[in-house]
This record gives structure tokens, C-alpha cells and sequence, in this order.
């Protein structure tokens, strides 16, 4: 056979590989008891993949690899710039300027105070503490995704961060109901957070739009304002991933030129292009051109693209690259957990007293 031909079967055959993967992924996070738990389909199809790159990743040909490579590469920028059809500008509108500031504010701390920690206080790699950061300040799996092409950062790096968020999540997820019906719902003065403000505060700290989804529903009697503006702060938050890359681009470059002595002209900006379009995408489906059933084919079908994305990422993940991190990881979500959750209660107090 043609050496081309059998590289491009190979190189489908991948492709299909981890489709066949994230299908199964996808059908287990649809399961009642998976569902309960806020676990996406997307944290579900990377644990797959780290069992399979840690037990059978011998078992199939190695020339499958370019096609697992293309689906952790090309076919996870192109799902994030499909994601922009979840987002409308009007959307983001209807929580006010409380809403973007909260997300903003949180966004930005979360993220430089993550980054520090990590690795300067805890000494993890740079590239690692700014994953581990971004999951924690933007959206959690998706956002470590569309920030790990930026830096172009190890597999296992990205691997890290998810089972961070993962773990942080999920605590927040089942810690944030308690708060609220044990502490703010029945407390006096500054304590106290009507469920509008609440709402904002869910979709201002949380990690996973999952888990944002979750929360109100785990909360008795909890209103419809709380959970709507939860998901749209939330969104507000994932929106704002397109000029957080973009400035991180600009960092990177400027700290290339710094370090390396070099001249402008030498030093390529970078711009995730991904981002810019995701924007665009999210502006195009604010005009509602589309009919919302098709819209709503093209999440789900962009769902099981970021699925496959992440499941081809953990299929580059081995536990020996993790020797030598300790608890590093650990101590620095924790205490972005801590910031988020005391923090992000401040924050979201102190915005709508003022607005």
C-alpha cells in the first residue's frame, strides 16, 4: 500500500479511536448517578483516557498516535471556537455591571494569585501553575484546554490541572449549598446574600459550568433568579477566556524578548487566533440568526468534539510524569478555593452594595 495512503488510514483510524472513547464517555456522564455528581462529559473522557494511557497504550499501533495528537490539537481549537454558541452578549447584558465585574474581578485575582502560588510559593513549573490557575479562574477542563495550545505545554501538565478541577470542583460543588443554608441564607447585614446575589457569587467562583448548573438545584426551595444568573455570570466568566489568552499571548512574547535579549522584530507575538474567532462566533450567535434547535445541535455535537479533545489528552497522560510535583498541586487549589470562596463572597458583596 501507498506509504501515504496507509499514513492518512492510520491517521483516521486515531481519529476514530478516540471518538469511540469520548462515546463511551459521553454515555456514562449521561447516567443519573454520573449526573448528580456535575461530572461533564469532558472530565469523564479525560479519566478514561489516563486509564488507558497507564494500562493498554501498548496495545494498539503507534501510528495511530498522529490522529490522537490531531484530536488533543486541532480538533479542540476548533470545538472552542464553536462554544461561542452557548454565549449570547445580550445574556451577559442581563446580569448588569455587577455581573461582568464580579467575573472580572475573580477572573483576573484567581488567576495571577494561582499562578504565584504555584510557582514561586510551591515550586511547580510555570506552564503548570498557569493551567492549574485557569481552570480554577475561568471555566475549569475547557478553559485549561484552550489555555495549554498558548503555552504549548506538556499533556500531562494540562492532565494535572483537570484533576484539579476536578477535585476542587467537586468539593465546591456540594460545599456551596451547605453555605448557603446553614450560614447566608438565614444571617443579618454584610452575611447575609439574597439569592440574585448568590447566583452571582456561584457563577462568579465556581470552576465547571457543570457544577455552576448544580448548585442551585442542590439547594431546597432555591428560585429561578438564582440559577439563571449563576449560568450567566458563569458565561460571563467563559467569554472572557478570549482576551485572557490574548494578553497571556502578549506576555509571553514580551517575556521571550526580556529574557532572551532579543529584538522585536525577532520575537513572534502570540495570538490565539482560536480566541479572537470564539468571540466572533459569540457575537454571531448574538444576532440569533440561527434557529435555537439548531443551536442547540451544534453544542451538543461541540460537546463530544471537546470530549474528544480531552479524552485524546488524557490518552498523553503517564503517572511517571507526575513523580516529583508532591502536593504542590494540592496546597495551590486549595488555597484558590479559599480565595474563591471568602474572597469571591467580598467581592460579590461589596459590587452590589455599590451597583
Amino acid at each position: 500500500m501507498n506509504k501515504h495512503i496507509l499514513h492518512k488510514k492510520n491517521y483516521i483510524l486515531g481519529v476514530l479511536f478516540v471518538a469511540i472513547f469520548a462515546s463511551a464517555a459521553t454515555y456514562i456522564a449521561s447516567l443519573n448517578a454520573i449526573k448528580a455528581l456535575g461530572l461533564s462529559p469532558l472530565v469523564i473522557g479525560i479519566i478514561i483516557g489516563i486509564f488507558y494511557a497507564n494500562t493498554l497504550h501498548n496495545k494498539i499501533p503507534s501510528e495511530w498516535e498522529s490522529g490522537i495528537i490531531f484530536s488533543a490539537k486541532k480538533i479542540l481549537r476548533f470545538a472552542i471556537v464553536f462554544y461561542g454558541f452557548r454565549i449570547t452578549f445580550q445574556a451577559i447584558a442581563s446580569v448588569g455591571l455587577e455581573g461582568f465585574l464580579v467575573s472580572l474581578i475573580m477572573l483576573s485575582t484567581t488567576f495571577i494569585l494561582g499562578t504565584w502560588l504555584g510557582h514561586k510559593i510551591f515550586g511547580m513549573e510555570k506552564d503548570t501553575s498557569m493551567l492549574n490557575a485557569a481552570g480554577a479562574s475561568v471555566c475549569g477542563a475547557a478553559a485549561v484546554l484552550a489555555t495549554e495550545p498558548v503555552l504549548k505545554s506538556e499533556e500531562y501538565k494540562a492532565a494535572i490541572a483537570v484533576s484539579m478541577v476536578v477535585l476542587f470542583g467537586t468539593i465546591s460543588m456540594f460545599l456551596y449549598p451547605v453555605i448557603y443554608t446553614m450560614y447566608i441564607e438565614n444571617a443579618s447585614g454584610f452575611l447575609h446574600m439574597s439569592p440574585r446575589e448568590f447566583g452571582i457569587y456561584v457563577g462568579g467562583t465556581i470552576h465547571e459550568v457543570a457544577q455552576v448548573v448544580a448548585v442551585p438545584f442542590c439547594i431546597p426551595g432555591a428560585p429561578e433568579e438564582m440559577a439563571n444568573n449563576a449560568v450567566i455570570v458563569k458565561m460571563t466568566r467563559v467569554i472572557m477566556i478570549a482576551p485572557m489568552l490574548i494578553i497571556l499571548g502578549i506576555y509571553l512574547s514580551y517575556n521571550a524578548k526580556k529574557q532572551g535579549g532579543k529584538t522585536e522584530g525577532n520575537v513572534k507575538l502570540v495570538i490565539p487566533w482560536f480566541a479572537v474567532y470564539f468571540i466572533g462566533v459569540a457575537g454571531f450567535n448574538s444576532l440569533h440568526f440561527i434557529p435555537e434547535n439548531i443551536v442547540a445541535i451544534i453544542n451538543q455535537i461541540d460537546t463530544f468534539l471537546l470530549t474528544m479533545a480531552m479524552t485524546a489528552l488524557g490518552m498523553g497522560t503517564r503517572f511517571a510524569k507526575f513523580k516529583g510535583l508532591g502536593l504542590a498541586p494540592i496546597y495551590t487549589s486549595a488555597l484558590m478555593l479559599a480565595w474563591l470562596i471568602i474572597g469571591g463572597f467580598i467581592v460579590t458583596k461589596t459590587i452590589c452594595a455599590v451597583f
